[in-house]
């Protein structure tokens, strides 16, 4: 695409009100903007990462055997009653009513609306296992928005939900999803760490949480450095220094940003909303189900928070807005344009997204918007243009060499 054309209102100063690296490069990035306390535009840039993130969880939820729908944001008050959260939930859950004076919420979840999809369905053990997810807004009446997009009223998530016959195949749909949650959150250039957690609002039996750590975060990991155990703070209740319970060694603790959780709900929601089916005996069971979450819009400012410089942002290849970004210094100068547009064309060509800086702008703003921006591969048309001359630059470790432009493709790949 050519810069000229695409909208990316990039900033000097970051809005007064952002306290974190992510939040203030987002901004100045021309990633997001700001409506009201804790609701944001995603712009173009932005949007493009988050449809990125949001493709690398299809490709992994489809292959262990999940399928994709999509559920309403608006939810009646009868079935939140049929689960007994409607008085449970909190402030916290946004409620409104219609012109005939009916009661809805905006969904900060989805156990209800998937148990009512599902339930007349399930009519024998024949029809399980099951596993289905969506991505969807959520919503949530924080009482202190805060940290961009670490907490927000609204925001994008993916929620799946498995229905199982018994213990053994909920634990088989629990351990898939886990390995699958690992592989998303690699392919997003995150280092997660899973750990123990309680199952909170949702509920359930057991829940494992993926932690980003970051000295942004909200949550206090207490882990062990001996093993693999790891939990949130406020499951084990352990303190820096205390006996690991696992392997004797030494707890310590860091902060996390929670991007994704897993949950075994059991029957709690199938028992209570009637979610039954006929096992091979004939009698009447209810499905044992599965919660599985991952915050969208929170994976993106972790991404940003562990990927950037104080130049910027310097995006993973995977979830990058585009991998190369074409500079010609001198929008002026005939042979760098016509250059750059080959180099550009040939990237087309090869179905690689690519970004043209094709505006009339001075070169060091043109090279502190690429650094801002952070797109991984920069390939530079300068004053060696007419000789087939450009320079390459990796934006993860600022290393130029100056190459023939037909190796431009070559660099990219390698």
């Amino acid at each position: 695409m050519k810069q000229s054309l695409l909208f990316v209102p990039t900033l000097k100063d970051a809005p007064k009100d952002a306290e974190v690296k992510s939040h203030k490069l987002m901004s100045r990035a021309g990633l997001i903007k700001q409506v009201a306390a804790g609701i944001y535009t995603y712009l173009p840039l932005g949007y493009k990462v988050i449809k990125k993130i949001e493709n690398i969880i299809r490709e992994e939820l489809d292959a262990i055997g999940g399928s994709e729908l999509l559920m309403p944001a608006l939810q009646p008050r009868d079935l939140w009653e049929e689960s007994g959260r409607w008085d449970q939930y909190g402030p916290e859950l946004m409620r409104l009513k219609d012109r005939k004076d009916r009661d809805f919420c905006l969904g900060p979840t989805h156990e209800e609306i998937i148990t009512h999809v599902v339930r007349d369905y399930l009519n024998s053990y024949k029809k399980l296992p099951l596993a289905l997810y969506q991505i969807q807004t959520k919503f949530r009446d924080e009482m202190r928005p805060r940290f961009g997009l670490m907490r927000g009223r609204e925001f994008i998530m993916k929620d799946a939900y498995t229905f199982s016959d018994s213990e053994e195949d909920l634990n088989w749909w629990y351990k898939e999803f886990t390995k699958a949650y690992v592989g998303i959150f690699r392919r997003c250039g995150l280092d997660t760490k899973i750990v123990a957690s309680d199952t909170g609002q949702i509920g359930g039996d057991e829940a494992d949480e993926f932690m980003v750590m970051s000295e942004v975060g909200e949550d206090i990991i207490t882990f062990c450095r001996s093993c693999s155990y790891g939990s949130n703070q406020e499951h084990s209740g352990l303190q820096k220094g205390d006996v690991c319970p696992q392997c004797g060694g030494t707890i310590d603790e860091a902060k996390g940003i929670e991007v994704g959780n897993i949950f075994k709900l059991g029957t709690k929601y199938s028992e209570s909303m009637n979610a039954k089916f006929q096992d091979k005996d004939g009698k009447l069971k209810p499905a044992l189900m599965g919660c599985y979450g991952i915050g969208i819009s929170r994976t993106l400012m972790a991404a940003v928070e562990q990927h950037s410089d104080e130049d910027g942002i310097v995006w993973p290849d995977e979830i990058a807005p585009f991998k190369v970004h074409i500079i010609p210094v001198n929008t002026n100068d005939q042979a760098q344009v016509d250059l750059a547009n080959e180099i550009y064309n040939e990237c087309k060509a090869n179905g690689i997204e690519v970004l043209l800086d094709d505006r009339n702008e001075r070169a060091g703003s043109k090279f502190k918007d690429a650094d801002l921006i952070g797109i991984p591969h920069r390939i530079i048309v300068g004053k060696k243009a007419s000789e087939g001359i450009v320079e390459y630059m990796s934006r993860q470790d600022g290393e130029k060499k100056e190459i023939k432009s037909s190796q431009s493709l070559q660099m990219i790949h390698a």
